[in-house]
């Protein structure tokens, strides 16, 4: 337990001590550089970061209450014994995870979505994140479900449990212990990947910080909070699955 707590003090302190030498490094180069700093002119605009933060953290929520269904949709549709449906599956995931992300924001929107009327761009953005976060959610649903031994299976069988009590009772535990790791590092991505709608004007929080730089000219002053509110969405979603793969290692 000592160990366990000096590793985090040094690891702290260590932290601290980087982002001190950073925090000199880059005033000694703004000074020579003559900077101008201009932190009063976008804290003007504090309420509307403020606003944009909280529009990526919505749609990120609601984006991942749509995508973690249709991923298992998908993975339950890829090893289905129905050819058809396996086939447009795989072929959907294939083609979701093979283009990028912005490729897919711009058919989607300015020619799917203008075809079928869709103007909202709030909602056309949490749409078109959710079907491209199912496409890996369901790789990591699949990679679950292959992973669990098939000596499991055959215990369970041989105990005489039906395929329904296999299924909540033996495959489901084992494929979420497996996953949950994988789950959260992939929300962070849907986070980060969020930033991407700013091409579709969408109000999300990077969108807000390139306006804020557009009104105050000040680049640094409105990116280095966008890096931040980032940060705070996502370091602790990495804590937290670093935690759960360590608990993972002591059960085993």
């Amino acid at each position: 337990m000592n160990s366990v707590r000096s590793s985090r003090w040094l690891s702290a302190l260590s932290l601290l001590l980087v982002l001190t030498m950073l925090g000199g490094f880059l005033t000694a180069a703004f000074s020579s550089l003559h900077w101008e700093w201009r932190w009063a002119s976008v804290w003007t605009y504090r309420e509307k970061f403020l606003h944009g933060w909280l529009t990526t953290l919505t749609m990120g929520f609601f984006t991942l209450l749509l995508s973690i269904p249709l991923g298992l949709a998908l993975t339950l549709g890829r090893v289905t014994g129905w050819l058809p449906v396996r086939q447009f599956c795989t072929t959907l995931i294939e083609l979701i995870r093979g283009t990028p992300l912005l490729v897919q924001i711009l058919v989607l929107f300015y020619i799917v979505g203008s075809a079928l009327g869709l103007q909202n761009r709030f909602l056309a953005a949490i749409l078109i994140l959710a079907l491209f976060e199912a496409a890996y959610f369901s790789e990591i649903f699949r990679g679950a479900w292959l992973s669990i031994p098939q000596s499991s299976l055959t215990s369970a069988r041989a105990i005489g449990l039906t395929p329904k009590d296999t299924f909540t009772q033996i495959i489901t535990p084992l494929a979420l212990r497996n996953c949950l790791p994988a789950l959260a590092g992939q929300t962070a991505s849907l986070i980060k990947d969020s930033s991407l709608f700013s091409v579709i004007a969408v109000s999300e929080v990077t969108h807000v910080a390139q306006e804020i730089n557009a009104f105050t000219y000040g680049t640094l002053e409105s990116y280095l909070p966008l890096a931040l509110a980032y940060l705070v969405l996502t370091v602790p979603l990495s804590w937290l699955t670093h935690q759960w793969e360590k608990s993972l290692a002591y059960a085993h």
